[in-house]
């Protein structure tokens, strides 16, 4: 995730990672770290948020929302 950040020249506080607290948790990953970043008032009502998420098998998905 730095790499892209530095890539796309973003700051790290554009991300919100929780890989340190849960591990790889698959499918639930994407709407456990929307709900905390919610909840931490990292995002609020009207934000764009771009959710993306990384695979076995080189799978990925990707889409901006408006929350």
């Amino acid at each position: 995730m730095n790499s892209v950040a530095k890539s796309l020249g973003l700051k790290d506080d554009k991300f919100y990672i929780n890989i340190q607290r849960y591990g790889n948790t698959s499918a639930a990953s994407v709407g456990i770290a929307l709900a905390e970043a919610f909840e931490s008032g990292t995002i609020k009502d009207g934000d764009y948020v771009l959710l993306t998420a990384f695979g076995a098998g080189l799978t990925w998905g990707s889409t901006l929302i408006k929350f």
